[in-house]
């Protein structure tokens, strides 16, 4: 399997996601319950991103 690198887009799209996580988890009490939900899809999209060409 061949892995590509994600665009700049997807990149910044999945790091706003993690920040937002961490930001729920440590500073933004209403991101709260959402903060694990946030770093998961962060990572999700990553992953996705580096499996498919051109995403």
């Amino acid at each position: 399997m061949k892995l590509s690198a994600p665009t700049n887009a997807v990149l910044g799209v999945s790091v706003a996601l993690a920040v937002l996580g961490i930001l729920g988890k440590y500073a933004i009490a209403a991101l709260a319950p959402y903060a694990f939900w946030f770093v998961l899809a962060a990572f999700i999209v990553l992953a996705i991103a580096c499996l498919l060409k051109g995403l």
